[in-house]
């Protein structure tokens, strides 16, 4: 399998959402979307994309995952890591989880909700610890999450 890792552009943000939008949908059902799915799409042309920071793994044209990742005064944040529910396990996460790290200085943070437990192993396994759990007031989805921090 050939991967291929780069910035994501405007014509890409049909294939974005729909990665968002189904591994939301079929990975993170605990915690269902909060806005419908054409503000979603219109919200990766729109703010997503253009904001800069966001990487694509691509095989063989598909676009099957999705990295977005920010910084501010006080670390680096990891936005979205979300990948296709059939490209789970392959390694994909992994390697855009360490495109986060070669981007940001650490520390570098982000919010999974705590009822997936799939995600938080993965995001455990490599390094990330709790560092505050929250009851979801503060998230648009009003479900519970972990806010990770690494090193």
């Amino acid at each position: 399998m050939s991967v291929e890792f780069r910035a994501a552009t405007l014509d890409d943000a049909g294939s974005v959402a729909e990665v968002y939008l189904r591994s939301r949908k079929e990975l993170v059902a605990c915690a269902p979307l909060a806005h419908p799915d054409e503000n979603v799409r219109d919200w990766v042309r729109r703010r997503l994309i253009p904001a800069g920071g966001t990487t694509v793994a691509v095989v063989d044209g598909l676009i099957v995952g999705l990295l977005a990742v920010s910084r501010d005064h006080v670390c680096g944040w990891i936005q979205q890591l979300y990948l296709l529910p059939g490209w789970i396990g392959r390694g994909l996460g992994a390697q855009l989880l360490e495109i986060a790290r070669g981007e940001l200085a650490p520390p570098i943070r982000l919010y999974c909700f705590q009822c997936n437990e799939r995600a938080r192993r993965f995001y455990e396994r490599r390094g990330f610890r709790a560092i505050k759990f929250s009851d979801g007031a503060g998230n648009e989805e009003k479900c519970p999450d972990v806010l990770y921090e690494w090193p």
